[in-house]
């Protein structure tokens, strides 16, 4: 489609001797292309100059001008090295008056403009960087390369960084590059001359862009941003780079490379090099310390550009003064550090995109990403035409009357309609983006109570100074600000003293303190949270300090939506995991994504949004999502050294409470592997293993993923005791000998085991053949004559082995939960029941008329109370319920969980429920018990 067909707009001349002399160059064109031409004469008398030098070029262009661009790169590339300089001038010259005139006619929006200047800035830093490189290997003067390697500059990359990075650049915009070679290409005696020759290469690359001579010059190149620029190289090793960011790399930086790409040269490399400081620019946890840094980078950038003060708009600075374009890229780049280490999907570049996959995220509110995106395109096109004007790199407003009324009638605009919308527009960015840097500094801000009126305990309070959380002067400031907060919120507990010493306990644990304070200041509900944890759970609040990351949760995810389910907690792991390149990362990313849901699902369970049941179902599907994910990432791991699995593969199996998906907050797992090797005698791999030692060394590779203490601790402590033979056994079983051990060998409590084992990872098709023979085993094994004196012998080992721990220990002890699963797994082993639920198990035992229905009542009246008790118990310590150490709020969460009103009232309850539960089963143990 030719230009004038797409014109929506054109500019007014604001000097019409000016444009009538343009518009005489191009007799021949129609009156929209004619007016175009002069009306951006008439305000610029730069696009007349360039009008008057393609004065034979620009009639074509208008005709395709998406042909004339593809036309003027295919040009470039013919170029011979020696004629590139002019050359790029030339096309850098057509270009810009192609694009302004596209511009200013509306032919092409603003982020066609920016990409355009910046494919164009692209491809002259590539052509210019292969012909500098190339003339320093035909000198000889890089070792070891040759005329070959000059399609991918011999190892040399350019970083776009900031605009070009981001496909952004101003129409008369410098472009910043960080130019690195790759020294593993290089012998080590090789390198210093190798560094030479860089060195050499992008000082004439940079001369061939930058200088001026008669036919202008391509962009002014600034190479800057590189690694401390005062004393390093224009041109430095990826290695070198690479140890300054791990080691001295500060917040900026990590801002200026959310927008950086490879740009020119060997691309490979550079993506490479990326790649490898994506964990210095994207952090694992939420990072809102970076807002108090960017907050201060502005206020320094102001100082230092004398840009403070009230807003005027006579030379005002639309980049960096206040409400001006740097506002809103510091707004989303600071915004897209906080979030984007935990989700890729932030991780874009360019500003418009970037606010847009924000909101979609909901860490910007819709219409406030909007407003912004509105006015970064005005701002961005103000800013298009200033340097229109005389193309200077410049992003002051006019300071005078005249130049005001050019600018506004190259903006197609009346001058106090430009002004009016000028003001309006930079006032409400200015507030927006102060509200999120500095909110603290906003109207209507509220006072600090007095510290010395609240109800503490001062001698605690004096102590915080010497914890390790407070040992930097940036946390001590910021938890300057946040302590009187914090200590009114805790006074306004039901128990402050007991919400100050846990939230204390909190504190002395945090191994550092700068991004969880500044969390908690970015976040002010935060504070809520964990003061109600601190009064109601100190464990939970001591769990905390160890893994604060768990935080990220509250604000990042939909934290308190309904439970998601197994199949999506495995798609989502799944994501997390595949995102790591490395084995051990992909573990620590479990860990930490594991740690997040644990907590979600306590936090759940004290704010009464879930009952015991559904915790314990979640803490189950949680489990069961993990080992999901890991085991076929364990295999794969595996199957790198030792082959892929023999035979049909192997399933783990989950006992006890992980097959009932019955765990609390503190369960272990209980796990048994079943492998078939299908005939086939061993792996094929590297190191090849036999079939046996195969599984068995897959399996301890298992346990080794969820229970090794890393640098994101450990997922769950691991049982395999409940395999065949128990620890004298194989860590892994084949399906046969399983099925013959089951069969012929296994003791009644190993049948009654099954009574809840579930296949939880693995083929399906095995998975199957596993339960098929559970369900049989349980239909053949159940004879009564058997399975009752068995149980009565196993409750009085128990009894004698493991005695209750006080009168709350709702586990272990006469008529308590450990006695009523034992019932109940009886009652489904002698039915041939397959549900693995203690009900369905009662249920059982009263259906095949074990027990009568008045003490399936009892069984489940008691069971249903000791697992509320024993589900609260787990959440606030570590060990059985001990009312006099729970404090007010635990205690008010235990008697919640349990419909009691009182103490006493829940004690007599427990003793009556127990000891009816206990006579039930006596009475079920010491029935005849022939075959039936």
């Amino acid at each position: 489609m030719d230009f004038s067909s797409r014109i929506t707009r054109l500019p007014r001349a604001h000097d019409p001797e000016q444009g009538r002399e343009a518009r005489a160059l191009f007799p021949d064109l129609g009156d929209d292309l004619a007016d175009l031409v002069e009306g951006a004469a008439g305000c610029s008398p730069y696009l007349k100059t360039l009008a008057e030098k393609e004065r034979d070029w620009l009639p074509g262009a208008f005709e395709a001008p998406e042909a004339a661009m593809e036309t003027l790169e295919s040009d470039l590339r013919a170029v011979a090295p020696e004629a590139l300089a002019d050359a790029l001038r030339q096309g850098k010259r057509r270009v810009a008056l192609l694009i302004g005139l596209a511009d200013l006619a509306g032919v092409w929006p603003l982020e066609e403009v920016t990409g355009r200047l910046t494919a164009f800035a692209d491809l002259a830093c590539d052509l210019a960087m292969k012909a500098c490189v190339g003339a320093e290997i035909r000198r000889g003067k890089l070792p070891g390369k040759s005329a070959d390697d000059v399609a991918k500059a011999g190892g040399m990359v350019a970083l776009a960084m900031g605009k070009m990075g981001a496909g952004e650049l101003n129409y008369s915009s410098d472009i910043d590059l960080i130019c690195l070679f790759d020294e593993t290409q290089f012998d080590e005696c090789a390198y210093h001359e190798a560094r030479a020759s860089f060195v050499r290469a992008t000082r004439k690359m940079a001369a061939m862009l930058n200088d001026r001579t008669a036919e202008g010059y391509v962009f002014r190149t600034d190479l800057r941003l590189r690694p401390d620029p005062s004393v390093t190289p224009v041109c430095l090793a990826m290695a070198a780079a690479e140890t300054y960011y791990e080691s001295l790399g500060r917040t900026w930086e990590r801002a200026a490379y959310v927008k950086a790409r490879a740009c020119a040269g060997d691309l490979e490399a550079g993506q490479r090099f990326l790649e490898v400081l994506r964990p210095f620019v994207w952090r694992k946890h939420l990072d809102f310390a970076a807002i108090e840094d960017a907050h201060n980078m502005r206020l320094r950038i102001r100082e230092h550009k004398g840009l403070g003060g009230a807003l005027t708009l006579p030379g005002h600075n639309m980049k960096l003064g206040r409400g001006g374009i740097r506002e809103i890229e510091f707004f989303t780049q600071t915004q897209q550090i906080i979030a984007g280490g935990r989700d890729p999907d932030l991780r874009v570049r360019g500003t418009v995109e970037g606010l847009a996959r924000l909101a979609e995220k909901g860490w910007v509110p819709q219409d406030v990403a909007e407003v912004l995106t509105a006015h970064y395109r005005f701002h961005r096109e103000v800013e298009h035409r200033l340097q229109m004007l005389r193309d200077a790199q410049t992003h002051d407003l006019p300071g005078s009357q005249d130049e005001f009324d050019r600018l506004a009638a190259f903006m197609g605009l009346e001058t106090d309609a430009l002004k009016a919308e000028l003001l309006e527009r930079l006032t409400e960015v200015h507030a927006l983006i102060e509200g999120f840097f500095a909110p603290e500094d906003q109207e209507g801000a509220g006072e600090a109570p007095d510290i010395g009126e609240l109800p503490f305990d001062e001698e605690i309070i004096a102590r915080w100074p010497g914890y390790p959380a407070l040992r930097s002067g940036r946390a001590v400031e910021i938890f300057k600000r946040l302590k009187p907060d914090i200590l009114s919120r805790l006074a306004r507990t039901a128990q402050p003293d007991e919400a100050l010493m846990a939230f204390d306990g909190f504190l002395a644990g945090l191994p550092a303190g700068v991004q969880v304070f500044s969390l908690f200041e970015a976040n002010p509900q935060l504070v809520d949270l964990l003061v109600d944890i601190a009064g109601t759970s100190p464990k939970l609040a001591a769990h905390l300090s160890r893994n604060a990351g768990v935080f990220d949760a509250v604000i990042a995810g939909d934290f308190f939506a309904d439970w998601p389910g197994r199949a999506a907690l495995e798609e989502a792991l799944g994501e997390r995991v595949a995102r790591e390149e490395d084995y051990e990362r992909k573990l620590d990313a479990a860990r930490r994504w594991m740690k997040e849901w644990h907590f979600r699902i306590g936090v759940h369970h004290l704010r009464g949004l879930v009952g015991a049941d559904a915790a314990g179902a979640q803490y189950a599907d949680l489990a069961g999502a993990v080992i999901g994910v890991l085991w076929p990432v364990v295999m794969a791991q595996f199957a790198q050294k030792h082959g892929e699995a023999p035979g049909r593969g192997a399933v783990v199996l989950g006992m006890g409470s992980l097959g009932a998906e019955r765990l609390n907050a503190e369960s272990d797992l209980d796990l048994i592997v079943i492998y078939d090797a299908d005939g086939v005698e061993g792996s094929e791999g590297k190191r090849p293993l036999a079939t046996r030692p195969y599984y068995a060394r897959l399996t301890q590779a298992m346990i080794t993923a969820l229970s090794a203490p890393m640098a994101e601790g450990k997922l769950y402590e691991v049982d395999m005791r409940l395999r065949p033979s128990g620890n004298q056994g194989p860590v892994a079983a084949s399906l046969q000998s399983f099925q013959a051990y089951q069969r012929e060998d296994a003791w009644v409590w190993e049948h009654l085991a099954l009574t809840r084992a579930r296949v939880i990872a693995g083929p399906e098709a095995l998975a199957g053949d596993v339960e098929a023979f559970r369900a049989e085993l349980l239909a053949e094994k159940g004879a009564r004559g058997k399975v009752i004196p068995e149980v009565a012998a196993m409750r009085a080992r128990v009894a004698e082995a493991k005695p209750p721990e006080g009168p709350w220990d709702t586990k272990l002890g006469r008529g308590r939960l450990q006695e009523i699963e034992l019932m109940a797994q009886a009652g489904s082993l002698m039915a041939g029941e397959t549900r693995r639920s203690v009900k369905a198990g009662l249920a059982a035992c009263v259906a095949i008329g074990w027990l009568d229905d008045a003490a399936g009542e009892a069984l489940e009246r008691a069971g249903r109370l000791c697992w509320n008790l024993l589900q609260a118990a787990k959440l606030l310590s570590d060990r059985p319920l001990d009312p006099g150490r729970i404090g007010e709020g635990g205690l008010g969460f235990v008697l919640r969980e349990t419909g009691h009103e009182t103490l006493a009232e829940l004690r007599a309850d427990l003793d009556a429920a127990t000891e009816a539960a206990a006579r039930a089963i006596d009475a079920g143990l010491d029935s005849p018990q022939g075959e039936k």
